[in-house]
């Protein structure tokens, strides 16, 4: 009998022990140790349908991620994008260990540790100074220099936004305002983003770190960017652009194909490792349900960081099965290095950017090359965006 309760005993241990491994619900705070320092951003845990799944917060983002597995002390959590994980182990309730990001034929490891429970993001150690809501003017870096514009919204301490450049925004960024210092961070699964700046006054912000790149910026609220549909264009001589490459199955591509013939055709160039990227075939997916049936087609060219069929195509797959991508999807064969962009479709002049996406008419010609994306986290960039790319397909349609 006393054996019998033994076991007995030592059994519920177990089951309370392996009952224990899950994650705690609800709002984490993680830190990501980068060469800058600490970069900290909020998730949330929840148990949907006796699942559980994580929800990583930036601004008005929740970027789910479902794939978590947790055996004894040990949670693996592969990220949906980007070709990232994270590998775990618990420290209580707590979780330590790295996160790994695959660099086509390298991995990077960067320390990370989260603790359920705590929602800041950055401490606010004394009351601010000043508000940063608004419209910048900013420059980031010495040796070369990338003007760029910085849109803030500011509610008592918590400030979220994003700095807009020519070849894309920085996304969702959130943080606070502490005393005259700005914090602000980032983090999606393919990058970790982290900014800081002092407040010299209401209109000046200096001594800027992005990473540990110098940045600085003054309010100017008629701060624009160039013209995004001017910065990448045919070469002379060029009306079309050719190009045959093979889809996820093997199947070679090209716009001579008969389901491109009289339609009005979008290409987008880019990677499953870029976020602006990830921004815009959310868009585009979209986009492809409204105009399809009126005559529109899309397709990618998709530069990967490595020039192996099979691991491109793994990457391109989990982008595609997370947005359900209903259009073709290639697989260049070129890596993500600009020059080699540039090279494989000859026809491009000044390529400089991940996503650039061309808009094609109905005979085969290109009509206007888009280079970046101002994606959802820049407000009303992103709005203008839409409207006036959706008037260009517009009246490309009704053109005879």
């Amino acid at each position: 009998m006393k054996t019998r309760i033994v076991l007995l005993a030592l059994l519920l241990i177990s089951i309370t022990s392996f009952a224990q491994q899950k994650l705690t619900k609800g709002i984490w705070r993680g830190t990501l140790q980068i060469a800058a320092g600490e970069l900290p951003f909020n998730f949330e845990v929840k148990d949907t349908a006796g699942h559980q799944q994580i929800a990583i917060i930036n601004g008005s983002e929740r970027f789910r991620v479902n794939d978590i597995k947790i055996k004894d002390d040990s949670v693996l959590i592969q990220m949906p994008l980007f070709d990232s994980e994270f590998k775990l182990k618990f420290e209580g309730a707590n979780l330590k260990g790295n996160w790994i990001r695959h660099l086509g034929e390298r991995d990077v490891l960067i320390p990370f540790a989260a603790e359920p429970g705590v929602s800041y993001r950055f401490k606010v150690s004394e009351p601010t100074k000043y508000t940063v809501a608004g419209t910048w003017s900013a420059i980031v870096g010495v040796d070369e220099p990338d003007t760029t514009v910085a849109v803030f919204k500011q509610t008592g301490s918590k400030v979220t936004g994003t700095f807009l450049t020519t070849t894309g925004d920085y996304r969702y960024l959130e943080g606070t305002v502490s005393g005259d210092k700005l914090y602000l961070s980032c983090f999606d699964g393919g990058h970790a983003f982290l900014f800081t700046a002092t407040l010299k006054n209401e209109n000046t912000l200096v001594d800027g770190l992005f990473g540990k790149t110098p940045w600085h910026a003054v309010r100017n609220e008629n701060a624009k960017l160039p013209d995004a549909y001017s910065l990448t264009f045919l070469k002379p001589g060029y009306k079309k652009l050719d190009f045959s490459f093979p889809d996820l199955d093997g199947k070679k591509v090209s716009l001579s194909d008969a389901r491109f013939k009289n339609k009005v055709v979008i290409v987008e160039i880019m990677g499953s490792w870029c976020p602006n990227c990830m921004d815009q075939t959310a868009y585009l997916v979209n986009y492809y349900k409204k105009y399809h049936n009126k005559g529109v087609e899309v397709v990618d060219l998709a530069y990967e960081r490595t020039t192996d069929f099979n691991k491109s195509k793994a990457s391109l797959l989990r982008e595609k099965n997370h947005f359900n991508i209903p259009y073709p999807i290639l697989i260049t064969g070129h890596t993500s290095n600009k020059k080699e962009t540039g090279e494989s479709l000859p026809a491009l002049a000044n390529f400089f950017s991940f996503p650039t996406t061309l808009i094609i008419d109905k005979k085969g010609d290109v009509r206007k090359i888009y280079t970046g994306f101002s994606g959802p986290g820049t407000g009303d960039y992103y709005t203008e965006f839409i409207s006036q790319f959706e008037k260009i397909a517009q009246d490309l349609l009704a053109e005879k």
